[in-house]
């Protein structure tokens, strides 16, 4: 009698395959920060001591210009930037860096004497990021500093960091949003800070915004919810088309609403040595923007996310890992389909 044999693997399911044409414009509106980034840290000298380090990088981050960098990476042009930066040395660099990645940065007003925002990281060994921050001009930020015309005539618009960005909280600003989603522009929106009064405050934006991209503890705190399946509804209840939560190492959970009630599922994460998880969260939103505007539905363009973070995880720094769409998607042939919840 012949032993028993396995039924055959399925094939890899193929990536999407992306378009010729780069699908922008985007305008990123937000929190733009200079990142000066060292690994691997294991210890603070003592007084005077030093440490030797393999890598020193700085980038482009915060909640906008880290996904501008990342869109752009990925094929979407044109891409602008909105917000606020210092006429300082590091509002220099930060445009430099910007304008090297091909981010169009003429949105972006300089506040005379104003401080650029600004983190220091020291990456430990296993990817974490403790911070020394300085939020800078970020929090300047009026609907002054933002142009009509770059909203209302682009495909998508990122918000990046609407909790810190105060000013923003405007019903102008509102009825803008509300203006260029009429027009078939897609809205998205990130946040930066872990503390709650800020993310509650937030929740104002939700209402004119199509998709919410919190991490979990983000979540928690905007809602007040025990998990990230609740978080997840309870920002549905808020007038979002879709909440999708990042969960780190656990993939992410993506809730949409539909006629039925909410679906819910989850996304697992890609297996990659991580390097350093600064800017994942960015990463995630660039990918999911842009698997939005390629014509994919939720679930595809979290997966976009997926790998896009994936990506990032492998290098030192926000904008490190991604090279280009096709190279990341193919981070996907190895990933399991999404779970329903």
């Amino acid at each position: 009698m012949s032993p028993p044999t396995s039924p055959p693997a399925p094939p890899p399911r193929p990536s999407p395959a992306p378009p010729s044409a780069p699908p922008g414009p985007v305008a990123a509106i937000g929190v733009h920060i200079v990142d000066i980034l060292a690994r691997p840290i294991d210890h603070i000298p003592d007084g005077q001591g030093t440490a030797l380090v393999e890598q020193i990088r700085v980038t482009a981050a915060g909640s906008a210009a880290g996904t501008a960098v990342d869109l752009v990476k990925l094929g979407v042009h044109p891409v602008t930037c909105h917000g606020a930066i210092g006429d300082d040395e590091l509002g220099d660099l930060l445009l430099a860096v910007l304008g090297r990645h091909g981010v169009d940065t003429t949105g972006l007003a300089r506040r005379t004497g104003g401080q650029t925002a600004a983190s220091i990281l020291p990456i430990r060994p296993d990817g974490g990021r403790p911070s020394f921050h300085v939020p800078g001009e970020n929090l300047s930020v009026t609907p002054a500093d933002v142009d009509p015309g770059a909203v209302l005539g682009a495909r998508a618009v990122h918000l990046g960091g609407m909790d810190v960005t105060f000013a923003l909280n405007d019903p102008g600003f509102f009825d803008l949003l509300d203006r260029a989603r009429a027009g078939g522009t897609v809205v998205t929106m990130d946040l930066l800070s872990e503390m709650a009064d800020l993310l509650v405050a937030a929740k104002a934006f939700l209402p004119h915004v199509d998709y919410v991209l919190p991490n979990l503890s983000q979540a928690l705190a905007m809602t007040g919810a025990a998990d990230a399946e609740g978080a997840a509804r309870a920002l549905l209840g808020e007038g979002v088309a879709g909440a999708l939560i990042t969960l780190g190492g656990e993939g992410s959970l993506v809730a949409t609403a539909g006629p039925d009630g909410p679906r819910v599922e989850r996304v697992p994460a890609l297996p990659v040595p991580v390097v350093d998880t600064t800017g994942c969260g960015d990463a995630y939103c660039a990918g999911f923007i842009t698997g939005l505007l390629h014509g994919h539905d939720v679930s595809t363009a979290a997966r976009w996310g997926t790998a896009a973070a994936a990506r990032t995880a492998t290098g030192l720094g926000s904008d490190a890992g991604i090279a280009d769409l096709g190279s990341t998607l193919e981070l996907l042939d190895q990933a399991p389909a999404p779970d329903g919840a």
